[in-house]
């Protein structure tokens, strides 16, 4: 059991307060510093993205915006409507501009097409992220797929098929990475999924964390939203603040059939974008800016896979396998998540995420997230000493008890 003094007890139950007051989701480093200025935050392993591909887009930035003076632009202009950045993105994704649909992060895209093309029932696999169940409207039926344990929170493809087939809803989600865990879906067993599930209304399947994950060895990119022509009930979801290290710009964007398109351009999302979004799609398809990047993708797995393989020695958690920028830990020996978190980050500076509020999940769990090679050898000294010291703690307790 992990023990906190009078004054660390303090900052433990206004962490508790903060966490609750930001529901499913985990305060901003924002936030803490404005609630918490007496923490220090060093490292960042709670929210999700690639850190050299921030210092790529920042040398950008510095450079095209900041040193030029067209900074101003962003601020004083409006940017483009929805459809013009769609055109900007579809020839580099070699999808067409009317499948594409621009989003303020895709949070947004998730409750749009939820809540305009999900009618009559859903099915959810758990645990997953949360926001796929929060949105769903009233009167519309959520059916959980719940991935086992002992399968490592991984996706049975044949049971799926089989439940939905039971089931019969008109969406199904598969986020591929899934969150919290990591756990990866072959492609060729999604489009087994979309080939054998064709009466599904909408499959929607969100690739936020694909940048991660790869099927050879040169780790190449993989991707479903080529597809999107060939199954018409395909939506197909991206993040762009995961991979790279963007997310207070909000940018995402989702491939759908066309119809779908048109319907929430007409809705009210024809200007939802950001001149800095916009700024950053026109970067994303740059040929210079697109080789580097890939550079720096394949150097953030590598040492992400050393950085898993690493926690994996320690003692006293398990360590989930993960094809994604962060991992499942279960915490063993009686370990406490929340107190677990609470201790990294008052004793250590390090910002990580309870899995408490995560239906599905069953023991005591927290989400880990890759950063830097220096941040990482530094999280893993920090894990490492916070487990001997919930050993040492309990030595004595039966020392004396």
């Amino acid at each position: 059991m992990i023990k906190f003094t009078k004054d660390e007890l303090q900052i433990v139950k206004r962490l508790e307060i903060l966490k609750n007051e930001a529901g499913s989701h985990s305060p901003s480093i924002i936030t803490f510093r404005q609630k918490l200025p007496e923490v220090e935050i060093k490292v960042d392993a709670c929210f999700l993205s690639n850190p050299y591909a921030t210092d790529l887009f920042l040398e950008y930035f510095d450079d095209e915006i900041l040193k030029s003076g067209k900074i101003r632009d962003l601020l004083e202009c409006y940017p483009s409507q929805n459809g013009v950045i769609a055109e900007i993105l579809a020839e580099f994704l070699q999808i067409n501009a009317k499948n594409i649909f621009i989003g303020n992060g895709a949070i947004e895209i998730i409750q749009a097409v939820i809540h305009n093309f999900t009618r009559r029932k859903i099915m959810i696999n758990i645990p997953t992220f949360s926001s796929y169940y929060e949105y769903v409207k009233a009167g519309v039926e959520i059916v959980y797929n719940e991935l086992s344990k002992d399968n490592d929170y991984g996706l049975d493809v044949d049971s799926y098929i089989e439940l939905v087939k039971f089931h019969r809803p008109d969406t199904i989600v598969l986020i591929n990475p899934n969150n919290p865990n990591g756990a990866y879906t072959r492609i060729k067993d999604v489009q087994r999924i979309l080939d054998e599930l064709s009466f599904v209304d909408n499959v929607i399947i969100d690739e936020s964390f694909i940048h991660f994950a790869y099927e050879t060895e040169n780790y190449q990119l993989v991707s479903l939203a080529h597809l999107v022509e060939k199954y018409p009930n395909l939506i197909v979801l991206k993040s762009m603040s995961k991979d790279f290290g963007i997310a207070g710009i909000r940018a995402g964007y989702g491939i759908m059939k066309e119809s779908y398109v048109k319907s929430l351009l007409d809705s009210g999302y024809l200007w939802n974008s950001n001149g800095f979004a916009e700024y950053f799609f026109r970067l994303y398809t740059q040929k210079d800016f697109a080789v580097k990047y890939d550079k720096v993708r394949i150097k953030y797995i590598v040492e992400t896979l050393e950085f898993i393989q690493e926690l994996k020695q320690l003692p006293g958690i398990k360590v989930y396998p993960s094809m994604a920028n962060f991992v499942l830990i279960e915490l063993m020996d009686g370990i406490k998540s929340t107190d677990f978190v609470s201790k990294l980050l008052i004793t250590y500076g390090i910002y990580i995420r309870t899995c408490d509020d995560k239906i599905g999940l069953k023991g005591q769990f927290i989400r880990l997230a890759s950063r830097s090679k220096v941040e990482n050898d530094y999280i893993i000294q920090s894990v490492k000493a916070c487990i001997e010291m919930n050993v040492v703690l309990d030595l004595v307790n039966e020392t004396t008890g």
